[in-house]
């Protein structure tokens, strides 16, 4: 994995921060577009604000993290392939069948609690997306992001660099627990965030 690279702890901060800077800038970007009522912007399910909300995270981890690399004698194929596929895959299916029942029964007791809270109990943002896309290259195009970019982004920012920078700084509890708590909030859907923190420390692991 790429915690065996040499990184310098600048090089993982200035990516992380990259990361961060993206994300912050295309949010407002899109919130400054949509109030001035440029065609695409209107509304936040418009394609424009659908198109920098995913990218401005996910598409900005894929570049950075692709220059990163580079700059690390690294290539995607190396990460990709630098897994013990045949081992990794049974633990994958494996862990996933013990953690499944743990995350419907989180996200089960978290919906319960938030209505007693009075706290209004929705859907993932990206799930409510897909549904309610109303063109077809959207919905295409949110499906391959559901599937494609946003796990290979998420993998490599919380797992491969969050954890195991942390991991080779000689914090791996830290690591394994703040990787996880960041993946779950960085979705930012209260009903799905104890869900998604065991699911993390689940992939982690």
């Amino acid at each position: 994995m790429l915690w065996k690279k040499s990184w310098q702890p600048e090089a993982v901060l200035s990516l992380a921060g990259g990361i961060v800077a993206a994300f912050f800038f295309g949010n407002v970007a899109a919130g400054l577009l949509r109030q001035a009522g440029v065609s695409g912007f209107k509304h936040d399910d418009s394609p424009g604000c659908v198109l920098l909300a995913t990218l401005s995270f996910h598409g900005a981890a894929v570049v950075l993290g692709t220059v990163f690399l580079k700059a690390h004698g690294m290539r995607w194929r190396e990460v990709l392939d630098s897994t013990n596929w045949k081992r990794s895959l049974p633990l994958a299916v494996a862990a996933l069948v013990v953690v499944a029942p743990a995350m419907f029964g989180l996200k089960f007791v978290s919906e319960i609690a938030l209505q007693k809270l009075h706290w209004p109990v929705t859907d993932q943002r990206a799930v409510e997306l897909i549904i309610s896309a109303k063109s077809l290259w959207l919905r295409a195009y949110l499906v391959f992001f559901a599937i494609v970019l946003a796990p290979l982004a998420e993998e490599f920012v919380f797992r491969g660099l969050l954890f195991s920078a942390a991991k080779k700084f000689g914090w791996p509890k830290l690591g394994w627990l703040g990787a996880s708590f960041l993946f779950a909030l960085i979705h930012f859907n209260a009903p799905t965030f104890l869900p998604l923190f065991v699911f993390a420390l689940a992939l982690t692991w």
